[in-house]
């Protein structure tokens, strides 16, 4: 396991906010620790592609999957994830449509 901080933490946690899915998933365990399974059928994503999504959080360092009985359950790595991610929430940028669509890829 490698230790990472500033730049290639930042461009980490970029590249996973980067897809709303995965965005939508560290937000909702931002609230509280879930399953899975109950991520999936809340974010209306098939558990296969939850899997997916979580295998990447978990590659970039920033959920940790938590042994419970026979299943496991997922949690940010770091509490302080869950205050910046609600801080960033409050941002607001004023964009060029030019550069930016509304999704947020680059059209430029």
């Amino acid at each position: 396991m490698e230790t990472l901080t500033h730049a290639p933490v930042l461009a980490r946690f970029g590249y996973a906010v980067s897809d709303a899915t995965r965005a939508r998933i560290l937000l909702a365990l931002a609230d509280a620790p879930a399953y899975p399974s109950d991520l999936a059928e809340v974010l209306g994503v098939t558990r296969q592609s939850m899997s997916n999504h979580l295998a990447c959080l978990r590659g970039c360092g920033l959920v940790v999957s938590v042994p419970d009985g026979r299943r496991s359950r997922y949690e940010l790595a770091d509490q302080r994830l869950g205050h910046a991610l609600r801080d960033l929430l409050g941002v607001v940028l004023a964009v060029d449509p030019e550069c930016c669509a509304p999704d947020g890829t680059c059209v430029a």
